[in-house]
């Protein structure tokens, strides 16, 4: 038996990811265990749990590998202060103390979370070398083009190459500080979200605008060429020298300081969305064309932070030359942990690759789970009031009435999802046929935005009549934006300007359909969902409509449940109408006072993303 975990941190989204004779054990976020949203730490928690989950002690391990070289980050990181000296001394001395204390010690800091392994047994590959294997050693092909696009590694900001059999090969690579990533997350910063955790918001954002700027990005901002690389104009920008995205330069070209956070969003927030989107999914587009034509390959995978951009995901499925995508679930710096688990076990092993028809993610379900019987010692301890239901069919029958109802159901079940979205395991559940569903939820739910648009789940051999997607696509992972098909589709007369779009019903499942007529759907099948297959087929049979609204179960702030605690803490203190705990039904108006939570003293908790 080869046993071997991998390993994420000290960046964003630390975690563990453990890999046994090349079968995926176990993966899961540091976060989901701290319940401190986007924890950069040592992921002790995630790394004890992917262990206890196969019965191994460190000592078992065969192999340790971290997702990329701190060295050769540091090394960037020097030569780029140097450059810049003595402007951004400040963050010099602000970035010095966190190297010096830890990422140049992670060896001692492995061998201490990890008692009993050799440092020989310790390897470092490069940060775009995990995010490629990622994406394809888990993916259904024999071989594949790999586009991996993300702020910044090392020093690569964006590679391509080849994967065939049990190896990958990254011929191609575009170098900091030219970053696809880092320009978006520039315009996060200006439009006054928070970097690394609000570039999905300007996404959203963007069908309220219109893209005004775009030209402007092209002409001041960017050298682009024809395959997707491109220079940035460095004068406009502060984070290779400064603690922030952009500089003065910049906010003159585009009109003003940045947006304070918090503060109301104007319509030049929703064009600069609008523009920083549409030059992304051009890049995008021109990168896969220039990939296929160099790799001559029919498929593509894809990963790296930019590849969380499902818009332009879609683009390149539609317009883009290649038969199919597969896009790692956790494509951010967290599937890093598992692609340089599997780099070790294909690559430096030699073990042989079968793929797997659908895929080796397992529906990436692939966290914690917890039986009805644990569940019901949690509850019987808090003195929650619950129905256990004695099979799936009664339990679905009774969620898929409260949903009909236009209730707001959250929905914990099996194994927690690894990466950032849910996908039916740890969700909040919503009635999509509802005019008022998406605003409900937003407000007095998840405490969020209210233009934040919500995910529809439909029953796979469904999709087609509902979104535009070709023939046998599927979207299991929630990484593609499709159209609404037009037989659903309400026209409206397109005069509305920015946030009163909201008020216009756009389909006949107006709650998961954008202003755009868009929707980041996911896909659900009986061999990877299970139980929730079987609940969004019973609400079809009730209602005639095979979608649901699925959103993350958590607040804004705060990171996706993990626990039954989690869940019942999260449901006791919003405007959720009832708990789903394996097959523990809660119903808020069911519960005894005493066991509620304050829900402004909750939501001032987690005030900020």
């Amino acid at each position: 038996m080869a046993a071997i975990l991998g390993i994420s941190a000290f960046y964003h989204d630390s975690a563990a990811a453990l890999v046994v004779d090349g079968k995926i054990v176990a993966a899961a976020q540091e976060e989901r265990f701290t319940r401190k949203k986007h924890d950069f730490d040592f992921p002790q928690h995630a790394i004890d749990y992917c262990l206890k989950t196969a019965g191994l002690v460190p000592a078992d391990l065969d192999w340790v590998g971290f997702y990329d070289k701190p060295l050769l980050k540091f090394e960037r990181l020097l030569e780029t202060y140097l450059a810049y000296a003595p402007v951004g001394f400040r963050s010099f001395v602000r970035a010095m103390p966190l190297w010096l204390r830890e990422k140049l010690h992670l060896p001692r800091i492995m061998r201490k979370g990890l008692p009993g392994v050799a440092r020989k047994r310790f390897l470092f590959a490069e940060h775009h070398e995990s995010h490629a294997a990622s994406a394809f050693f888990p993916s259904p092909f024999e071989e594949a083009a790999v586009l991996t696009l993300d702020g910044v590694g090392e020093w690569a900001t964006a590679s391509f190459g080849t994967g065939q059999g049990n190896r990958i090969r990254l011929t191609h690579e575009l170098r900091f500080p030219h970053s696809l990533g880092l320009l978006y997350s520039a315009f996060t910063y200006y439009t006054g979200f928070r970097v690394n955790s609000g570039e999905y918001k300007v996404m959203g954002l963007a069908p309220y605008g219109e893209p005004k700027y775009a030209d402007l990005i092209r002409d001041k901002l960017l050298d682009l060429k024809e395959d997707g690389s491109f220079r940035m104009d460095m004068s406009y920008f502060n984070y290779c020298q400064g603690l922030t995205m952009t500089s003065a330069k910049f906010h003159r070209l585009f009109g003003g300081p940045p947006r304070q956070p918090e503060s109301p969003i104007t319509q030049r927030e929703m064009d600069l969305a609008a523009s920083v989107q549409a030059v992304t999914e051009e890049i995008m587009l021109r990168a896969a064309r220039h990939v296929h034509r160099v790799t001559g390959m029919k498929h593509l995978c894809l990963a790296g932070g930019v590849a969380l951009n499902c818009v332009g995901n879609g683009r390149i499925l539609r317009e883009g030359p290649f038969e199919q995508i597969w896009i790692q679930p956790a494509a951010g710096d967290a599937g890093g942990a598992l692609g340089v688990a599997l780099l070790i076990h294909h690559q430096l092993l030699d073990q042989p690759r079968v793929p797997h028809p659908d895929d080796a993610q397992q529906g990436s379900l692939l966290g914690p789970e917890f039986t009805d019987a644990e569940i019901e010692k949690f509850l019987d301890s808090v003195g929650a009031v619950y129905t256990r239901y004695p099979d799936d069919e009664a339990l679905c029958d009774a969620v898929a009435d409260l949903l009909a109802n236009e209730n707001v159901v959250g929905w914990f079940q099996s194994r927690m999802e690894f990466g950032p979205r849910a996908l039916g395991a740890r969700s909040i559940l919503g009635d999509a046929r509802s005019r008022s569903m998406q605003s409900v939820m937003n407000l007095k739910i998840k405490f969020r935005e209210s233009f934040r648009p919500f995910a529809p789940s439909v029953l796979r051999d469904r999709a087609a009549s509902y979104f535009e997607l070709r023939n046998g696509e599927e979207s299991p992972y929630m990484l593609l934006v499709a159209p609404v098909s037009q037989q659903r589709r309400i026209e409206s007369n397109g005069e509305a300007r920015g946030f009163d779009k909201l008020k216009i019903p756009r389909s006949d499942v107006p709650a998961i359909t954008h202003v755009d007529y868009s929707a980041r759907v996911q896909t659900v099948d009986p061999e990877r969902h299970g139980r929730y297959h079987r609940l969004l087929s019973t609400f079809e049979r009730k209602t005639g409509c095979p979608v649901v609204i699925n959103t993350s179960f958590n607040i804004r702030g705060e990171p996706i449940v993990c626990t039954p605690a989690d869940a019942y803490r999260c449901f006791m203190a919003t405007n959720m109408d009832a708990l789903v705990l394996e097959h523990c039904v809660l119903r808020k108006c069911d519960q005894p006072e005493s066991q509620q939570i304050d829900v402004e003293q909750y939501k001032s908790q987690f005030a900020l993303d």
